[in-house]
């Protein structure tokens, strides 16, 4: 039987698209039907198809149906944007009580400063109401987003700097005399570190982020930072969590990031940005990846210090029993 957690379908770079599907029998008959005509399907080794002749303009749906004729439909995970990497809509996902996150309305990316002209007519398509931009205030200013001009969606600016960031760089400039000296142990280390921190010290700027999205009428809203995965996939997370999505679900979610975000192409940039030319990139890597343990530590530390998502929603965000019910009315679906 397919999953409907595990049906994720994304655009390469060649404008195919790919749909790959998770099912709870080892080798289900699945049938890939897309809701239009003159397509061209071909099946791969792994559990999915290749799907090539669709539009890359615009949005598309599949229905996935196994042998005993039980059906999902599904929208691209990953949508096709050229300028940044890890555009995602982060609907589509089962919750406790058997109910679905619409598809369309949540939205989770990097940097918007390097779109495409054809990113933007995608975007536009997407009617976003509400854009979150955790990026720093500098990040902000050097790296401006390029957005639809004729439906500019609200900015909110929340930039999050985390505690740990300056006493990291400040102990590896004294352990390197006067530059940078780490391994790759320590900014694993540092970046475990860093999601303990997006709990318990950003606490306010997470809080301010779901009263921007409760502030306007059923929102289609985008989360961002600079790669989409660190800020941003906390941010995701706290969403699905309050949606009632099954943790181990987000989990899954949250290290797609790996699948569609590569460590090696954004190394020089990263190199740059943080003055760590010389650094070996074997050290560097851990903050251009995504492990389990990053999201596990910053859910560890709401466990530990409040028992349950629910009471650090209420108690550290302002997000109690009403704004949660206001939430699931929007983005849940029978």
């Amino acid at each position: 039987m397919l999953i409907s957690d595990a049906v994720h379908i994304w655009r390469d770079a060649d404008g195919d698209y790919h749909v790959a599907w998770e099912a709870s029998h080892p080798d289900p008959e699945v049938t890939v039907v897309r809701l239009g005509e003159g397509v061209v399907i071909h099946r791969e080794e792994s559990p999915g198809a290749r799907v090539q002749g669709l539009p890359v303009g615009s949005r598309h749906f599949f229905r996935l149906r196994d042998q005993h004729g039980n059906e999902i439909l599904a929208s691209e995970r990953k949508l096709g944007m050229e300028g940044t990497p890890n555009f995602r809509d982060f609907g589509g996902y089962r919750t406790t009580d058997g109910s679905k996150v619409k598809w369309g309305y949540l939205y989770r990316s990097g940097q918007l400063s390097a779109l495409s002209d054809r990113d933007m007519d995608l975007l536009a398509s997407l009617e976003l109401d509400l854009v979150c931009d955790f990026r720093r205030e500098e990040e902000q200013a050097t790296d401006p987003s390029r957005l639809p001009l004729h439906r500019t969606p609200r900015i909110a600016s929340l930039p999050i700097i985390p505690g740990s960031n300056s006493r990291f760089f400040e102990e590896a400039e004294k352990e390197g005399g006067g530059q940078l000296e780490f391994g790759r142990q320590a900014m694993f280390d540092f970046m475990v570190e860093i999601n303990r921190d997006f709990a318990e010290g950003q606490r306010e700027t997470y809080a301010r982020m779901f009263r921007e999205i409760l502030a306007l009428e059923d929102a289609r809203f985008l989360v961002h930072c600079a790669a989409g995965k660190d800020r941003t996939g906390f941010a995701a997370a706290l969403v699905l969590l309050t949606l009632g999505v099954p943790r181990e679900v987000v989990m899954g979610d949250y290290m797609l990031t790996a699948r569609f975000f590569s460590p090696d192409r954004e190394m020089e940039r990263l190199q740059r940005k943080y003055g760590m030319e010389h650094v070996d990139a074997e050290a560097v890597r851990p903050m251009l990846e995504v492990h389990e343990d990053y999201l596990a530590r910053a859910l560890a530390s709401i466990d530990d210090n409040y028992g349950s998502v629910e009471r650090y929603m209420e108690e550290a965000l302002g997000v109690g029993g009403q704004e949660r019910e206001e939430l699931r009315r929007r983005y849940l679906e029978e």
